[in-house]
């Protein structure tokens, strides 16, 4: 394995120790071997040396989201017997749960800085919905980095919104999407709110899933 440069700045190898220090909160302390995968995955986000082309191109995006959901996959332990959807198998989608979690995040956030707040919406719904692709896990506190991911790109979403007023078919179509996605997640009411704000909706519109 190649050494890889932590030091872009120093936030980079800070959030790495964040989610480190998250880590070890958990009942059951991860493996150096997960914990090395977790590492890996981080970077991934900051290996391009042009961030700007990268995220422009969202469908490099859909697919760093594509890897990183495929990953939580391969790393749950299939068996005949019992739930793979306990603890243990959580234990071992952990690591790769949290790089897609990141990825939502440091992506979002180089969009965001960018100004592209078109291009944010768009990431923020097509993660929104790889999101709702990840595993239910048996045990409800071990859902909680999906919610934070539905946090985060809800987050993302209102704050292109707050700078962005969509033209009227365009901005149709996001409100449409966007109560698309309340299905899976309360976290998006204020941004349905605050598009039909900018459109003059009524905030009690029903919901269009055509």
């Amino acid at each position: 394995m190649q050494s890889l440069d932590l030091s872009v700045g120093g936030t980079w190898a800070g959030r790495i120790e964040e989610q480190c220090e998250k880590m070890d909160e958990q009942d059951t302390p991860l493996s150096k071997q997960q914990l090395v995968q977790l590492i890996r995955s981080l970077i991934l986000v900051e290996q391009s040396q042009e961030p700007r082309i990268m995220a422009s191109d969202l469908k490099y995006l859909q697919d760093d989201l594509q890897l990183k959901k495929t990953n939580v996959y391969r790393s749950i332990p299939y068996s005949r017997f019992g739930s793979n959807r306990d603890a243990h198998c959580y234990r071992k989608a952990y690591p790769h749960l949290v790089a897609f979690k990141v990825s939502c995040q440091e992506w979002g956030q180089v969009l965001l800085r960018n100004k592209e707040w078109d291009a944010v919406l768009e990431h923020s719904l097509m993660a929104w919905r790889y999101t709702s692709e990840l595993p239910q896990w048996d045990t409800a506190s071990h859902n909680g980095l999906r919610e934070q991911c539905y946090s985060i790109l809800a987050a993302h979403s209102l704050s292109a919104l707050q700078h962005y007023s969509p033209e009227p078919s365009r901005g149709r179509e996001l409100l449409r999407r966007l109560k698309m996605a309340q299905l899976y997640s309360q976290s998006i009411v204020p941004c349905i709110q605050e598009l039909q704000r900018i459109m003059g909706c009524p905030d009690d519109s029903p919901m269009d899933t055509k």
